[in-house]
């Protein structure tokens, strides 16, 4: 794997490689070969790995086809919110200042 440094930004340089072993399933691989799996362990875990490739394909597969609906989409975070002043609406409090 090969990642190019421009303009000495190395931080931009070690996120690009971050991205490119996550895609390739670099780390994935490191955590698992830190401990002993048992071979029924894989066997296990690969077929559920597969089940969950197969569903996942045929739900894409039945979305296109217009079987199921589409799930709906997330609503992106968009930054810090401002406070919004605190106003009193109920009617009680508005008897009271005009009464005072």
């Amino acid at each position: 794997m090969q990642v190019l440094v421009r303009d000495n930004n190395v931080d931009q340089a070690l996120r690009v490689l971050k991205k490119k072993m996550q895609r390739e399933g670099i780390f994935r691989e490191m955590k698992a070969r830190k401990s002993y799996e048992k071979p029924s362990e894989r066997k296990t875990r690969e077929k559920a790995e597969a089940v969950r490739r197969s569903r996942k394909l045929a739900r894409k597969q039945a979305i296109r086809e217009g079987l199921i609906a589409a799930p709906k989409p997330k609503p992106r975070f968009a930054g810090p919110r401002k406070p919004v002043a605190a106003v009193n609406t109920s009617p009680r409090a508005e008897t009271a200042e005009t009464k005072v």
